[in-house]
């Protein structure tokens, strides 16, 4: 364990400071008032009682949102324990888990742990899907799709064609999906070795809450069951994700609203001489290719404006998309910062 290099999330600075915060990929704008008032309605002496170990309300929430059978879905302490609950499932130690990158770098930190082997396929520079993905004789392979921290999508059909070539079982992890113009779920039950992930942090603003959906064959999912902690998703956190899922047009709402402010920000971005692929998330990345911006992250956050900077890729920022007022500030910051 001391060899297994943690995974480091996002700068959480104290709440008493005032920071444009762009850099974990929260939602800036509140959860439906439905959400709100199910969270007031929840918080009484129920809570000295566990909360329901299979999510039963939930899951079959999900199931007439989502169209996949309540027996095809698993609810987790966020997708990043639903991709902890798979590793630990399907993953010897030395078996092969591959996946394209740059990417989420908690996979690395998860296949560590479990002693397995990473296999780590580059991207083209366009970040499409990289062939040699299908031939890694993978026992999991794992796509970010929209993809972090690029932003880009790959199309449903590529998705459908690596999952009929690959050995095991392929996990599309669709954190930012709901922000992109389409997505891999009418895959599941399709193809029985696909497993497609969501979460409500992002579009749904419940980052705070930590829900988590897998959605996949019954009897993978049930693979799984047998993995996870009892009690792994609190009451509140149950409650909550189910009244998100019965608002459906508040959660597109905002979603409409910060892919509008998306493209405003691409657009301020090109102006200033950034390269930023298309993304299909509620972030972009900036790039100036050859130049190491970790400098210019440092001077933004002297401004108090938090961006993400990734060793993996030194000559880019991953920003997310704020309100439209933080995104004017941070463009102002760039315009100064650059001399563009």
């Amino acid at each position: 364990m001391r060899a297994v290099a943690p995974y480091v999330p996002g700068e959480q600075p104290d709440p008493a400071r005032r920071v444009i915060k762009l850099n974990t990929n929260e939602n800036p704008y509140p959860p439906s008032p439905h959400v709100l008032d199910a969270i007031m309605r929840a918080a009484d002496a129920g809570i000295r009682l566990y909360p329901d170990p299979e999510a039963r309300a939930l899951r079959e929430r999900a199931a007439a949102v989502y169209g996949v059978p309540a027996a095809g879905i698993l609810v987790g302490n966020g997708s990043d324990e639903l991709l902890a609950l798979l590793v630990r499932a399907l993953v010897d130690p030395g078996d092969r888990v591959a996946y394209p990158v740059p990417t989420y770098s908690l996979y690395d930190t998860l296949v560590a742990v479990q002693g397995a082997e990473p296999v780590h396929v580059p991207f083209p520079e366009d970040f499409s899907l990289p062939p040699a993905l299908a031939d890694a004789r993978a026992r999991l392979t794992i796509v970010c799709n929209p993809n972090s921290p690029s932003g880009t999508l790959i199309s449903t059909g590529r998705i459908q064609e690596l999952a009929r070539a690959v050995r095991g079982v392929l996990v599309v992890d669709e954190a930012y999906v709901d922000f992109a113009r389409e997505n891999a779920m009418g895959l599941v039950g399709r193809v029985a070795n696909v497993i497609v992930l969501r979460t409500l942090s992002k579009s749904f603003s419940l980052a705070g809450m930590r829900v988590g959906l897998a959605f996949g064959d019954p009897e993978l999912i049930a693979g799984l069951r047998t993995v996870k902690d009892s009690y792994n998703v609190g009451r509140l956190a149950q409650v909550t994700a189910e009244a998100a899922l019965r608002d459906l047009p508040a959660m597109r709402a905002n979603v409409e609203r910060i892919c509008r402010t998306r493209a405003r920000l691409v657009s301020g971005l090109t102006a200033l001489g950034f390269a930023v692929p298309p993304s299909e998330a509620n972030f972009v990345l900036a790039r100036r290719p050859g130049v190491d911006l970790g400098p210019l992250a440092r001077a933004l956050a002297g401004r108090e404006i938090l961006v993400r900077h990734f060793g993996a890729l030194p000559d880019a920022l991953r920003i997310t998309v704020g309100t439209d007022e933080e995104i004017e500030t941070l463009l102002a910051a760039l315009r100064d910062l650059t001399g563009s």
